[in-house]
């Protein structure tokens, strides 16, 4: 979905793959026809964008024959589909019944990750519409916190300035402009957008910038406004966002909201909790950890790291973080100028809902991805951006 900012610019908006498990290019191709393809349907446009999550064998096999690559653009283009940004976060496995921490491997240090987002970038050159030559990809914030050493930081920068060479060259080669943005998330090296200001400002490209997911901005209680200005002071280019909302509970104290949190503690993902006391930030790296005894200070409210549906928040006495989107993207393209023009609704989280919540067949899941992106959609002419075509 294409959106014309006031300044005459576009603003994309598109949907995550990641929420459909594929790890092959097969894979890939049918979640087009089984999912994609009907959103788009669903919503009643010629045009859908979506943001594709591709598994290191399907970027593998993309990037070594060309024929498949061409095959996929064609795919896209007979299904009204269109592709501007790409979800590199996750590598592989992340439809396995257990992710947790291995979402975090490879990391920035380890030099399948630096393979792997160069696979990916010079799939997507390929794969942007003729009419655009901005293209962005999303990737880890460098590493999970243990076991992360100045070795380790060094080879990481070493990699993201390699990167960011290669990304150069493919421009050079291709007229495309990509490039890559850290996603602070909960638990990383990388946990808040402060927390992102010195590894890139080291590393100094203007194609090495930040993802501004706007649950894990919740989850760590950043105000919106002032995480935001706090990239723009530091002039960090804000790559995309993904737009998602985070679990938020009031009164993590009464045993009603703790036997409700407990409903969204399931084995898939890691749910990272967290709470703003006087003392700072204080956090367990699961929701399980945090509902156990007192490993959580339950005086203040809790936020999870859980993407719940954006027009559909939890029932009382939980609710969602939805607020604190809808004031990130106040900011994001509100103002005079965009600070992005990529956006990308990222709940990957329906199949580990209560089981209650979860879509019991395609058609309901195709529904409510369709719900999210009329809410984004809203939320953006509200703003003053203009739907096109």
């Amino acid at each position: 979905m294409r959106f014309r900012h006031p300044d005459g610019s576009t603003v994309h908006l598109a949907y995550c793959t990641n929420v459909h498990p594929a790890e092959t290019l097969d894979g890939v191709l049918a979640q087009l026809r089984d999912h994609c393809e009907p959103v788009r349907r669903r919503l009643g446009r010629d045009r859908l964008g979506i943001g594709l999550w591709l598994a290191r064998d399907a970027a593998h096999a993309l990037v070594t024959d060309p024929s498949a690559l061409r095959g996929l653009r064609t795919a896209l283009e007979h299904r009204g589909l269109e592709v501007v940004t790409l979800n590199g976060f996750p590598y592989e496995g992340f439809g396995a019944e257990e992710v947790k921490y291995r979402v975090y491997q490879p990391d920035w240090a380890d030099p399948e990750r630096l393979a792997h987002t160069t696979d990916l970038a010079r799939v997507l050159a390929q794969l942007l519409p003729d009419d655009v030559t901005e293209g962005s990809i999303s990737t880890l914030p460098l590493a999970w916190r243990t076991a992360y050493d100045q070795e380790r930081a060094t080879a990481a920068h070493t990699a993201l300035t390699t990167l960011a060479e290669r990304l150069d060259a493919l421009h050079e080669l291709t007229g495309r402009s990509l490039r890559i943005g850290l996603e602070p998330e909960p638990g990383c090296t990388v946990e808040t957008t402060r927390d992102a200001l010195a590894p890139l400002t080291a590393i100094g490209h203007d194609r090495i910038g930040i993802c501004v997911d706007t649950c894990h901005l919740a989850t760590s209680f950043e105000d919106p406004h002032t995480a935001l200005d706090g990239l723009a002071q530091a002039r960090v280019p804000i790559v995309k966002s993904q737009l998602s909302a985070a679990l938020h509970a009031e009164h993590p104290h009464l045993p009603e909201v703790r036997a409700a949190l407990a409903a969204f503690d399931e084995p898939r993902f890691l749910h990272q909790t967290r709470t703003l006391t006087a003392a700072g930030l204080r956090g367990t790296d699961d929701l399980g950890e945090a509902l156990a005894g007192d490993a959580l200070p339950d005086a203040s409210p809790w936020r999870a790291h859980f993407h719940v549906p954006l027009h559909a928040a939890p029932a009382a006495p939980l609710t969602s973080t939805l607020p604190v989107l809808r004031a990130a993207l106040t900011r994001l393209v509100g103002g005079p100028h965009p600070l992005t023009h990529h956006l990308e609704v990222e709940t990957y989280t329906w199949q580990a809902l209560p089981p209650e919540l979860r879509p019991r067949a395609r058609a309901q899941l195709v529904d409510g991805i369709a719900a999210e992106l009329t809410l984004a959609r809203d939320l953006l002419t509200d703003l003053g951006l203009k739907e096109l075509p």
